[in-house]
């Protein structure tokens, strides 16, 4: 199963990412969490790991992955499953573990572009067995969708806060997902009990709309130092019940 996590900036995202990650942990599967957000550096302080190397070093860097194209007509030589993954670019634990694709270090050291291919060339090329979950934590907007990325998913969760931005933004993601022939799912976040309602009646697709986190002190609290996420949050089944129908 490959879960595509998108939404505009700040929506939580990557909060949903590991509370979604864990919650498949304990229930006994493998689990991939991909870090394809070039300017992030919260996810993996939120799962508790330390921030492996960027695998586009597996290609000498990120315009590497370009080149390797150009000579050979294709990124990998063969398709690849979890074990496949040099130990240099993963972090984690028993069932769960994080990959980040790359990100932008420097000042003028160009565009992200080569990071975006090189992570749509991975999911792409990557095989999960019945048990392996891939969670991809996309950068904020749309512009994932413009690189193919979401064409690799088996299901796609856009997360909504309350903000007028997040609930316009969910008309075009849905759209860009069902031209793609790919299920679109809403989650709506952070709001109380009011505001998802109304978060609610303003998605036009409102039967995608297919669970909610409410705000909690302790997520917030913990993104606020930097700390990992080890509550639970309601909602992060009601996920599950209605993905796992996709794969």
């Amino acid at each position: 199963m490959k879960i595509i996590i998108c939404g505009k900036g700040g929506c939580g995202k990557s909060t949903v990412a590991t509370l979604l990650a864990r919650e498949y942990q304990k229930e006994g599967k493998n689990v991939l969490v991909i870090d394809s957000d070039e300017s992030n550096y919260g996810l993996h302080r939120q799962l508790g790991f330390d921030l492996p190397e960027d695998f586009t070093h597996y290609f000498g860097g990120k315009k590497g992955a370009y080149r390797v194209f150009d000579e050979k007509g294709k990124v990998f030589d063969n398709r690849w499953h979890f074990s496949n993954i040099p130990e240099e670019f993963l972090s984690g634990e028993e069932g769960l573990h994080l990959m980040a694709v790359g990100k932008i270090a420097e000042a003028e050291e160009g565009c992200a572009c080569g990071i975006g291919f090189t992570g749509k060339m991975f999911l792409d090329n990557l095989d999960t067995g019945d048990d392996d979950i891939v969670i991809t934590d996309t950068e904020a907007g749309v512009e994932h969708f413009g690189r193919g990325l979401d064409r690799c998913a088996d299901v796609i969760l856009m997360v909504v806060d309350p903000s007028y931005e997040s609930i316009h933004l969910s008309e075009k993601i849905h759209d860009m997902g069902m031209a793609l022939g790919k299920p679109v799912f809403f989650v709506i976040n952070k709001a109380d009990s009011g505001q998802a309602a109304m978060v609610r009646d303003a998605i036009r697709d409102k039967d995608a709309v297919i669970a909610e986190i409410p705000a909690q002190s302790e997520i917030m609290m913990a993104g606020l130092k930097g700390e990992a996420l080890t509550c639970e949050s309601p909602g992060v089944q009601d996920i599950i019940k209605t993905v796992c129908d996709f794969k």
